[in-house]
């Protein structure tokens, strides 16, 4: 060890120093050689397991099978079933039997029934004041019973002169004078027995009738009103025998007849659905709506239904036997038409196949399957639009 006699700063031997940095650097070549050894024998050990794997692969091993995309899907077996064609309408509620009634006659309204009375075929609903017509009457009657005498007399006169006449006692002339008079008071007494059928239905006309059984529905008028004749006064509806008016496409115009089943159901009130039968089936078609129109005949005895109420008509156009029926939330639709997955097996298990189909009739979410689908096949109902051709699945309920 040596001291610097102007510093006084002792100085190390640099020997002991070289050494060091020399064996320093044979340990970091030594590190390097080790290192490219280990990166050189690294590529032969994964290549083995890679190329295994791959051999595994094709041939079809578990391995390959578990890393495969299964999709978990419904299904449903298809069955032969009956499929019922319906074809679904909206119509209202009609009175057939529904009239505003007038008056035939002019005079001062002093009998009008109250709104809700029920009325009876025929009987008396309003009364015009009638005293005026009610005299005349009597004038004609009076009248009548004049001439009538009259002429009952000429009738005898005639009856005892023509056995003269014939026997020559009276002239022709004679006789003649009798006929004529006969005949004057025959004519007469037509005319009376006129003028009394005119007198009584005058009289007929201040009274207003009720056409049919109904209900007094509004009134036109109040009691002490002034009418004309044709001025309305009230209405009357019988409500116990209605119908149902729809429009049917005239699409369907070969298909609907008298007697055709219809179901129907109004949405105005809570009740179970009724079915019918089509009581009426128009023959010509609307121009402007292209529908021709239906009728059902309705028994409504209880008073539920009311004129104008809206209606849902299920009219069954036809009843298919030994159908494929599936629902329509399985078909898939593309350019290229309309297909399902159907379940199939493979060697691997259980896959997805692409179907193309084609359709029939549909209602209630369900459609008929013409072409594409047998009896027997499995068809995936839900989790289809997550699945690929060739895909396996898993079958969580059917």
């Amino acid at each position: 060890m040596l001291s610097d006699p102007q510093t006084g700063i002792t100085l190390y031997p640099l020997l002991p120093m070289i050494r060091f940095s020399t064996l320093l650097t044979v340990l970091l070549l030594t590190g390097l050689q080790l290192s490219g050894c280990t990166s050189s024998d690294s590529p032969e050990t994964e290549d083995a397991p890679a190329s295994a794997g791959a051999e595994q692969a094709a041939d079809g091993s578990s391995d390959a099978v578990s890393s495969a995309r299964i999709v978990r899907v419904s299904t449903r077996t298809l069955a032969p079933t009956t499929f019922e064609e319906i074809i679904p309408i909206t119509g209202s509620v009609s009175a057939p039997e529904d009239a505003s009634l007038s008056a035939q006659a002019a005079g001062t309204l002093t009998q009008l029934a109250e709104v809700g009375t029920r009325i009876s075929e025929g009987a008396i609903l309003a009364r015009l004041d009638d005293r005026l017509i009610r005299a005349a009457l009597d004038q004609a009657n009076a009248n009548l019973e004049s001439v009538a005498s009259q002429a009952a007399l000429a009738e005898e006169t005639w009856r005892r002169q023509e056995p003269l006449y014939r026997d020559s006692i009276i002239s022709a002339l004679e006789f003649e004078g009798v006929t004529t008079q006969r005949n004057q008071a025959r004519a007469a007494r037509a005319q009376a027995e006129a003028a009394v059928a005119q007198a009584k239905q005058q009289l007929e006309n201040t009274h207003i009738r009720a056409p049919f059984d109904g209900t007094v529905e509004e009134r036109f008028a109040n009691l002490g009103e002034q009418v004309m004749p044709g001025m309305p006064i009230a209405r009357i509806v019988n409500t116990r025998n209605l119908k149902v008016i729809a429009g049917v496409p005239e699409v369907y115009a070969a298909d609907i007849r008298p007697g055709s089943a219809v179901q129907l159901s109004f949405r105005a009130y809570e009740e179970g659905d009724r079915n019918a039968a089509i009581s009426f089936v128009g023959s010509v078609i609307n121009p402007q709506s292209r529908t021709f129109t239906v009728e059902v005949a309705m028994d409504n005895s209880s008073g539920v239904l009311k004129p104008a109420m809206i209606a849902d008509l299920k009219i069954t156009r036809r009843v298919l036997a030994d159908q494929i029926v599936i629902p329509q939330t399985a078909i898939l639709r593309d350019e290229n038409g309309s297909s399902v997955y159907v379940a199939t097996s493979g060697p691997t298990g259980r896959i997805a196949q692409r179907r193309a189909i084609e359709l029939g009739p549909s209602y209630a979410g369900q459609t008929v399957v013409v072409r594409g689908l047998e009896a027997g096949d499995e068809i995936i109902t839900a989790g289809q639009m997550s699945v690929t051709e060739g895909d396996r699945i898993e079958v969580t309920s059917r």
